[in-house]
């Protein structure tokens, strides 16, 4: 359950970091509104996961997922680069996360 915990907060914290464009520097209301909840939310859903995960392995896929979620949206919504060493760099921060949850208990 704590994986699936982190995975959620993953999400929140790839929906503030997207948020965080759409403020445009806190400016803007509603998304100032939804980026700060985000942050709350996935904040708390990581303290909720830290219970049961290695504070290390669950900092480190938090920020993973909210990594590679937040360059691929970057990609898909705001036509960033695609350029193949990015991609490969998206591509070893998922490795990454892979090995974690394979090295990891429970």
């Amino acid at each position: 359950m704590a994986w699936f915990i982190l995975l959620i907060a993953g999400l929140f914290e790839i929906g503030w970091a997207v948020g965080l464009k759409y403020t445009e520097g806190f400016s803007r209301l509603v998304p100032s509104v939804l980026t700060v909840a985000a942050m709350i939310i996935s904040l708390a859903l990581l303290g909720l996961a830290l219970r049961t995960l290695p504070v290390g392995t669950g900092y480190a896929v938090w920020t993973g997922v909210g990594a590679v979620g937040t360059a691929i949206l970057g990609i898909v919504l705001l036509g960033e680069s695609m350029e193949p060493m990015r991609l490969a760099s998206i591509g070893l921060i998922v490795a990454g996360i892979v090995g974690l949850k394979l090295a990891s208990p429970g």
